[in-house]
């Protein structure tokens, strides 16, 4: 016997929810992921990344203050707050897992967050970026920092400072307030990965992963890699790819650490 169409049209609806819920159900982990400097959440590098981690993991492409759209509009400090934010709400919603992740300077934020907040579960560093500390020995932000440091000590934090930014052998000129760019380009601050690296607050699963084309490649696996927490879940990944292309080629890498972790950590 055929059923009337209402209650054939309310059987679809049950069984199109269910199926919806049993999805999003196998969906127990969050992946955040950050772009890089002067990029987008829809950089055409994190693409297939996200394509492939969403299969598992629900993906928050997340814009940063270093986006070519804000021009470092907030601390480092700020951002990372928001962020532990939104790693609340998704705890809250009963997510069981949240990675933090990114490319160059989101590979660089991912770092910060565990060293400055340290609640993520596992961190993923791809082709990792910024370096205040490289700008300051070449002698382009001493001036700058002395200055935004004294605007500070004047209790003048909105004091703008002009400066030449670096990203990947390109500069690019900014105006921005003294305690925003004391707060990223401190070369002993939130954007050293060498010193973030070693301040974890606490052992968390760690992936690492980088292009040989990549600047920083020749400095291998002591550069920040050695200096985190001991966890069985450490990885140090290389690629054949450049800065760029390093998240999209490690897709797959990145895909099964994501399960792996997924299936061994509590």
């Amino acid at each position: 016997m055929q059923l009337p169409l209402i209650c054939r049209l309310a059987l679809a609806s049950i069984l199109l929810c269910f199926t919806s819920f049993a999805q999003s159900a196998t969906k127990d982990c969050v992946f955040v992921l950050m772009h890089g400097k002067w990029g987008g959440p829809q950089s055409p590098y994190l693409k297939e990344l996200a394509k492939q981690v969403s299969t598992v993991c629900e993906v928050e492409l997340r814009e940063m203050p270093w986006s070519r759209n804000r021009n470092y509009d907030e601390t480092y400090e700020s951002a990372l707050n928001q962020l532990a934010g939104s790693v609340k709400g998704y705890r809250t919603k009963g997510y069981r897992l949240v990675f933090i992740g990114g490319q160059s300077f989101g590979a660089n934020a991912a770092m910060a967050y565990q060293a400055y907040i340290g609640d993520a579960d596992a961190i993923i560093a791809l082709a990792p970026g910024h370096s205040p500390s490289l700008m300051y020995e070449r002698g382009m932000t001493g001036s700058d920092l002395e200055c935004a440091q004294k605007a500070i000590a004047d209790g003048k934090p909105d004091a703008l400072i002009s400066f030449t930014d670096l990203n990947q052998g390109r500069q690019r000129d900014f105006k921005i307030r003294a305690d925003v760019f004391w707060s990223y380009f401190n070369p002993n601050g939130l954007g050293n990965m060498t010193l973030t690296a070693s301040q974890f607050k606490k052992s968390t699963p760690f992936m690492w992963v980088i292009g040989r084309l990549d600047p920083l490649y020749p400095s291998g696996s002591a550069y920040a890699f050695d200096r985190v927490p001991p966890n069985p879940n450490n990885t140090y990944v290389v690629v054949s790819a450049d800065h760029a292309t390093t998240p999209e080629e490690a897709a797959p890498q990145v895909l099964n650490w994501v399960k792996k972790v997924s299936t061994t950590k509590p």
